[in-house]
């Protein structure tokens, strides 16, 4: 699991998926969440989105896929993420604390 560290504002959120790289089909997914000084943020609602675009030359609609997830401990929130096919997903790793926002995070992996 190589993780993918990333920061928003003050908050450091780092992306990790068994297996690594993603493969079509369940995958369970590892977010850490931490303030800038490294404290481990454990109250937060954690939620981790998986789009593609839509291929219209390939006649495919645009996907998507939301996984909760679950702290843990220290930081570290799990779940499993469904991907549909193999291929370049985006992901926006969100992570908010009673309804406000408390780090975002952006990137994209490529499933095989």
């Amino acid at each position: 699991m190589n993780p993918t560290t990333g920061s928003a504002g003050d908050v450091a959120i780092d992306f990790r998926s068994e297996p690594d790289p993603p493969k079509s089909g369940d995958n369970t997914i590892e977010v850490t969440v931490r303030q800038a000084d490294g404290t481990a943020i454990t109250d937060a609602a954690v939620t981790a989105v998986f789009s593609m675009p839509a291929m219209p030359a390939m006649n495919m609609p645009a996907m998507r896929s939301e996984t909760k997830l679950t702290h843990i401990n220290g930081g570290r929130y799990q779940g499993v993420g469904q991907l549909s096919m193999a291929g370049t997903w985006n992901v926006t790793v969100t992570a908010t604390r009673d309804g406000e926002p408390v780090g975002r995070r952006s990137f994209s992996i490529v499933a095989k």
